[in-house]
């Protein structure tokens, strides 16, 4: 049998979540199934390519539910999960058991692990440690915006290379986050030497950050379209401007321009805008305290328009 697991890629909380329902397949569903990664990101036209349901299973995990017949499980927590109402209504009406939804929860590993305890009665004592720390950094629950910077954890060493090495590792890293501790995946020589120059560029990052940004009405925005930055840690705005309450950047990725919005987890006063409704109205989406908007390559005009808009919304009193 040949499982295929789709899932966020380049996410922390995506490779953990294809891990553990990765785990639950290896020793409950189908222990000698062959197993394949496949990852999605969010585009502009956020369509599904049906070719890629290619298993005799097909499972989503952490990310927007598709109503084709050939998905057998999902699992999803984003507040913009469908991607239009018949999607949502198919959803209502499935009656498999075997796709969930929880907007709750702060990470989609977390949403699975408790839905298969629950459900499936499926022990993941053995992934403890992960789901602990998938939740810390989905949920944005670091002790602080330097700790979330400094990255002196295993699991943050991770999620750098996960999000930013210039060689996509997501699928390769999936099957280790099975059998082996944060700590000796980052040691290996392999990802301990791409974590070095990504750190490095990390520290670059936060002085170019520093020199572009402009924080108006505790509204932090940069434009990164023309430096060579392709990402950079969500936290560094909050270390550099701490009193604020909002981000927004506008990022070149390559095969698409992004808008990312975000709020301060640690805030003087509570957020008061939901930020996955408020991208919604620009075609993205994502939770309540962070969210995103996709656009083609190059459209860069049409997403500093978007950004413009988004910081006038989020600096009204």
């Amino acid at each position: 049998m040949r499982v295929r697991i789709l899932y966020h890629d380049r996410c922390f909380d995506g490779a953990c979540s294809a891990a553990l329902f990765s785990s639950f397949v290896r020793r409950s569903l189908a222990p000698r199934a062959d197993l394949a990664y496949t990852g999605l990101y969010h585009r502009a036209d956020q369509l599904f390519d049906e070719d890629s349901f290619d298993g005799d299973v097909n499972a989503i995990v952490d990310f927007k539910y598709s109503a084709s017949d050939r998905v057998d499980w999902w699992f999803d927590h984003h507040q913009s999960a469908f991607l239009s109402e018949q999607d949502a209504a198919h959803f209502r009406a499935d009656t498999t058991g075997t796709k969930f939804y929880d907007p709750s929860y702060k990470s989609c590993t977390k949403f699975i692990a408790d839905t298969l305890r629950a459900k499936f009665d499926f022990d993941w004592s053995h992934l403890t440690d992960l789901i602990h720390w998938a939740d810390i950094l989905d949920g944005a629950q670091h002790e602080s915006a330097r700790a979330a910077v400094a990255m002196e954890s295993a699991a943050l060493k991770l999620n750098l290379i996960i999000e930013s090495a210039e060689r996509n590792v997501t699928a390769e890293i999936i099957p280790l986050l099975e059998t082996e501790s944060l700590e000796s995946i980052v040691a290996r020589p392999e990802y301990d030497e791409v974590f070095r120059a990504l750190y490095e560029n990390h520290l670059n990052s936060i002085a170019v950050i520093r020199d572009l940004a402009v924080c108006r009405d505790e509204v932090v925005f940069f434009d990164l379209v023309h430096t060579r930055m392709r990402g950079y840690n969500k936290f560094v705005p909050y270390y550099l401007f701490p009193r604020s309450m909002y981000t927004v950047s506008v990022l070149d990725g390559g095969f698409r321009v992004k808008v990312s919005v975000g709020s301060n987890p640690w805030p003087p006063d509570f957020p008061h805008h939901n930020l996955a409704e408020l991208c919604e109205r620009y075609g993205g989406g994502g939770h309540p305290r962070v969210g995103a908007i996709s656009y083609g390559p190059k459209e860069f005009d049409r997403a500093r328009l978007t950004a413009a808009e988004i910081v006038d919304i989020l600096s009204r009193p």
